[in-house]
């Protein structure tokens, strides 16, 4: 869809880490750059790469036989269920999310137990690769980003260097797996294609990568105490998006949510790590840092109402607009009535409380960290305010904001990242 997951203007992660800008033809480019490496010389290297190239990097090419394992398939057999009005037992999406999110939490809190620390470690001290050949990896991963998510990028260089590289992992992981169904190749995507992408991702945990940038991310997993459910779990957001274009509840469309923008603050809190001085639990933290997946994701689907249904796709509760009068025709008509202006003021409402929520966890997390989660958030929470000055037009209007107040907003980030837990709490509440 065109929203934090799929969009021409930017894909799923790039809007999750706040950018807005045009996909170019050279976005493909991140699925070539390891054949231009030449395989040859990562095995000199003694990088253990599966074979590559651009259909390798695409999820087309062969793949390796292995399964995906049980327990991804265990993984969603919880216990806590609720009923639909057909009398059903199901699972509740904020159910599902919520046993995720205290896994996550209770891995980070085994590494804060045993005192880990990964600032400073060099890239090639595991047992991936050479160290040359993962830097040039990581580096290349930073060029991605660089690009891409140039305002999220410029936030990053104040990290430690580990936690820059790491990051810069995630993110292109995050963007190559969103070009499957948002970029050039995406008409030849299909569900065998995902499911071969989703065991190529058990490789890069299980230690073997396929190509350079996977080994940068196969490097990070093995140094923080990140979880392979939440990557797992937005590939099945790109299956979403081959087979779904409506939503019957809110419940449905914040799995979606979770699926393609929350998982992202999941797969980064154990790399942007949580402040010494931080009183709060790791669980309220992740939850802090789903939220902002979460706003993230409704405020990119309220922007881009317009362009969705040019494509025939309405990423909006189905319930609640019927509740407010609303069809899938007027939606296509693209006419901005009174009732869709009430409509879109219940939207905004909700996503604004999803950034309130947030708010309450960025302070927690390590200052070196803060400076470009607080500059997402308050970029992206402006996108609502555009909304509302284009009187709810988002048929033919698009909300974004301007450079001027982009760049006025990065000094107030900055401040606000300066913010400790301990004076955070009085100011922002805890979590």
């Amino acid at each position: 869809m065109h929203s934090v997951t799929c969009s021409h203007v930017v894909s799923s992660v790039c809007r999750t880490f706040g950018e807005e800008h045009d996909l170019s033809s050279s976005a493909s480019d991140i699925f070539h750059q390891v054949s231009r490496l030449d395989c040859r010389k990562a095995r000199k290297g003694r990088l253990n790469f599966r074979p590559c190239g651009a259909k390798a990097a695409l999820g087309l090419g062969p793949s390796s036989p292995g399964v995906v394992t049980k327990e991804r398939n265990s993984s969603k057999l919880l216990s806590s269920l609720v009923t639909d009005p057909s009398g059903r037992s199901m699972l509740s999406a904020e159910q599902k999310v919520y046993d995720v999110v205290a896994k996550q939490a209770s891995m980070l809190e085994e590494q804060q137990k045993r005192g880990t620390s990964l600032r400073d470690v060099l890239p090639g001290s595991g047992n991936i690769g050479s160290s040359e050949l993962l830097k040039e990896a990581y580096s290349r991963c930073g060029e991605v980003c660089a690009e891409y998510a140039k305002t999220f990028y410029l936030g990053t260089k104040l990290m430690t260097p580990e936690r820059q590289r790491a990051i810069w992992a995630i993110y292109v992981w995050c963007r190559r797996t969103d070009e499957l169904v948002d970029g050039p190749n995406a008409s030849r995507i299909t569900p065998t294609a995902l499911d071969r992408w989703e065991e190529r991702l058990e490789d890069i945990f299980q230690g073997q990568p396929y190509d350079m940038l996977d080994a940068a991310l196969a490097d990070t997993v093995s140094r923080f105490p990140v979880d392979i459910q939440p990557f797992r779990d937005m590939v099945d957001g790109m299956r979403m998006d081959l087979f779904k274009s409506r939503y019957s509840t809110f419940d449905e469309l914040y799995l979606y949510c979770y699926n393609v923008a929350g998982t992202v603050g999941l797969m980064s809190v154990p790399v942007m790590g949580i402040d010494p001085l931080s009183k709060a639990s790791p669980e309220s933290v992740y939850s802090a840092a789903l939220a902002l997946g979460i706003a993230n994701q409704l405020t990119n689907i309220l922007r881009d109402v317009g362009e969705d249904s040019r494509r025939r796709r309405i990423y909006l509760p189905q319930d609640e607009l019927a509740r407010f009068g609303i069809t899938d025709d007027d939606i296509f008509a693209g006419v901005v009535t009174d009732k869709w202006r009430a409509f879109m003021k219940d939207q905004i409402r909700r996503a604004r409380m999803f950034f309130t929520e947030a708010e309450k966890g960025v302070v927690e997390l390590d200052k070196d960290s803060r400076w470009p989660v607080w500059a997402s958030l308050i970029l992206y929470r402006q996108i609502l305010d555009a909304i509302e000055a284009n009187d709810y037009n988002n048929f033919t209007k698009r909300a974004y904001v301007g450079k001027t107040k982009k760049l006025l907003s990065l000094p107030a980030a900055y401040a606000r990242a300066l913010v400790s837990p301990s004076s955070g709490s009085q100011i922002f509440g805890r979590v």
